[in-house]
């Protein structure tokens, strides 16, 4: 189980993380953001991950799927 100190670490990083994302405008939440850091950890390419997203957004602003 994690000790308090390294949750208090991991909170840290991801409030870093997500206000990096918002001065970058990504436009992901915590919970998103979240998400892709834990699939980066696992081994993602990011930048694979980024093209993935973009897609996404397109494809949903197009109104296709």
């Amino acid at each position: 189980m994690a000790s308090a100190a390294n949750m208090n670490a991991v909170r840290e990083t991801m409030d870093v993380l997500l206000e990096i994302s918002r001065l970058l405008n990504t436009g992901l939440d915590m919970e998103s953001l979240s998400i892709c850091v834990r699939l980066c950890e696992q081994g993602i390419n990011p930048e694979a991950l980024s093209s993935v997203i973009k897609e996404l957004r397109k494809a949903s602003e197009s109104g296709t799927s």
